[in-house]
């Protein structure tokens, strides 16, 4: 029996609100801490939370799901305080009060992504079929509020606004329409990212309220279950698996972090930066909807993990090289191509190599590995060499000084302008490394013909 059109239509509803509420902030962040006037160092720990956050979060959060409280009533309330916070976020000035905010706020956010999954799985007849379809929203809802952010800016833009009063169909209108779309004279209301992000943030509880009841299973829940999947690592294939996952997380914040600025140096308006990301999203649904099966299933997990993580260099060259703007503005989609093939293949594989009964645990343990543990180190790794390639003097940074001075110096940054990056040298770093981790998914990880019979049937 299909799933009725109501709870589809508000599960696909949920997903688009939750990836809506993380798109409109988290990809563009890193300016408007720059504008805050919040050193490297606090925007590198700014970045830490998230991943921080998944670590903690899943423990808690689990336990009361599973226990006390109704799935949909919990994430109401997360997100009705999530977006109070979100707000405050917007007006904060105080590194240490953004730094408390971003904490809180990260330990609320982190466990919607896996509680709605659960939630979504729990009213389905076919999850194999139905989630695909469901999930989905989430992507066209992170691509939605960069989307609306950028016309948000371009509304507050008063050229703008004086262009579309006079509209007409003449050549000579859109050529100017061009212009000011590209170029706009203003960048709108400070904090904007994240007033949209807690409006949405405030809908999505309301929204909450009137999802499909999912009560509490009321058993006792090991919130330590995911030890259970430390077995694996006995698997010599699948040891090498999480390791290199491991070194391939920790480059993602190269990507995460600093584009939006970077994308701003080169020519971007801060205005269009967000619906600009937005082609890696594109991107991630074209690869998911209809590449995707097919590499699985024709290439097997071997070529379909080193091209999903080659893709990531492929962008880091491009933009190290940082010229011309439209190939870099294109090399976007091959985040959305490595994103795809990379993620959605290391879950297949670990859900095929693991027995039915630590499947949730080797979930666990691989989004532990990697969203948490690894994506936290990327935020402390690309604090460092962002330091390392901009210029200027870097003082309070303890017995790190010596060690920056030394490598600023070697780079000749240490005489470039304050607070101008070397897109270049930076880029370099995670280029050289994914590019190491695609060559070692070739060479070390070699699934068993079983597990790729499995893969094959999955695809």
């Amino acid at each position: 029996m299909a799933m009725s059109a109501s709870v589809r239509f508000r599960l696909s509803t949920m997903m688009f609100l939750l990836y809506a509420v993380w798109g409109s902030w988290a990809v563009v962040a890193y300016p408007f801490f720059q504008q805050r006037g919040f050193s490297d160092v606090v925007i590198g720990w700014l970045f830490s939370m998230a991943p921080l956050a998944c670590i903690l979060a899943p423990f808690f959060a689990g336990q009361i799901v599973d226990r006390w409280m109704p799935t949909q009533f919990f994430l109401a309330a997360i997100a009705l305080v999530g977006g109070v916070l979100l707000v405050w976020m917007g007006v904060a000035t105080s590194p240490a009060v953004m730094l408390l905010a971003m904490g809180v706020y990260s330990l609320l956010f982190a466990p919607t992504l896996p509680l709605t999954n659960s939630l979504a799985f729990h009213h389905m007849k076919d999850p194999d079929r139905e989630f695909g379809g469901i999930r989905v929203f989430g992507t066209i809802g992170w691509i939605a509020a960069g989307v609306g952010l950028t016309l948000w800016r371009h509304l507050c833009d008063p050229a703008f606004k004086e262009m579309m009063s006079g509209f007409s169909l003449s050549g000579e209108w859109f050529a100017r329409f061009w212009d000011v779309w590209w170029q706009p004279s203003t960048t709108c209301v400070v904090g904007d990212l994240f007033f949209m992000g807690g409006v949405i943030s405030i809908v999505l509880g309301l929204f909450c309220l009137i999802l499909p009841h999912t009560p509490p299973k009321r058993e006792g829940v090991n919130p330590l279950a995911f030890v259970e999947a430390l077995k694996l690592l006995k698997d010599r294939n699948f040891l090498v698996f999480l390791l290199i996952a491991f070194v391939v997380t920790t480059e993602l914040n190269f990507y995460y972090i600093p584009t939006p600025q970077f994308l701003a140096d080169i020519g971007i308006s801060s205005a269009n930066v967000p619906s600009v990301m937005a082609i890696a999203q594109i991107a991630e649904i074209i690869v998911l909807a209809f590449i995707l099966p097919t590499a699985v299933k024709k290439l097997g997990l071997r070529w379909t993990l080193a091209l999903g993580v080659i893709a990531w260099p492929l962008r880091y060259i491009i933009f190290a090289f940082g010229e011309p703007t439209w190939l870099v503005v294109a090399s976007l989609a091959f985040h959305g191509f490595g994103y795809a093939f990379f993620f959605v293949a290391s879950q297949i594989y670990v859900n095929n190599v693991a027995h039915s009964d630590i499947r949730a645990s080797a979930q666990s343990l691989f989004a532990l590995v990697t969203v948490g543990l690894g994506m936290w180190l990327g935020a402390q790794v690309f604090t460092f060499f962002k330091i390392v390639c901009t210029g200027g003097a870097v003082t309070g940074t303890g017995w790190f000084d010596p060690v920056y001075a030394s490598l600023k110096h070697s780079l000749g940054t240490d005489v470039a302008a304050a607070d101008v990056t070397n897109w270049t040298y930076l880029f370099l770093v995670p280029c050289a490394l994914t590019a190491s981790c695609a060559i070692a998914y070739l060479l070390f990880f070699k699934p068993t013909a079983t597990q790729l019979k499995v893969v094959d049937e999955v695809a």
